[in-house]
């Protein structure tokens, strides 16, 4: 979760909403991918810390699912990430900072919770939750100040 602090942070200095993902792999003790939100300097809205990270880890792993690891991100998935973690099979999903506008695990849809739901991994949230809280509070101040 550290690796996941630093680079949000960095993110954050590079004009993007500070989320980042990473993917571990806990047998091999080893970070599979590490990815930052990148909508605003690639202009897609779907290039979200968690999306990406999951993408590259299936690559590095040839692989369409990802059943024995981890994912660790900075901000509770939005219903796009979360759906994605949900079709990788992630194992368990640990997340910082709660997200009541546009959450999708422990708030707004519940995807996990849904009767139609595909898989469900292991849901963890809160973890560092206050310091991702000031990290997204700092940037969004930042935004907002002349």
């Amino acid at each position: 979760m550290e690796k996941a602090f630093e680079n949000a942070q960095k993110a954050g200095k590079d004009g993007e909403i500070p989320v980042c993902a990473a993917v571990f792999d806990p047998l091999r003790r080893e970070i599979v991918s590490v990815a930052v939100n990148r909508t605003e300097n690639d202009s897609d809205p779907t290039a979200h810390a968690e999306i990406l990270a999951i993408r590259e880890a299936c690559k590095k792993r040839n692989a369409p699912r990802l059943p024995d690891c981890d994912m660790y991100v900075t901000l509770e998935p939005c219903p796009m990430c979360a759906a994605a973690v949900s079709f990788a099979r992630i194992r368990r999903l640990y997340f910082g900072a709660y997200s009541p506008k546009t959450g999708a695990v422990e708030h707004g849809c519940r995807l996990y919770d849904s009767p139609t739901r595909l898989y469900v991994p292991e849901v963890y949230g809160g973890f560092g939750e206050k310091r991702a809280e000031q990290l997204l509070k700092t940037f969004f101040e930042t935004l907002r100040t002349p």
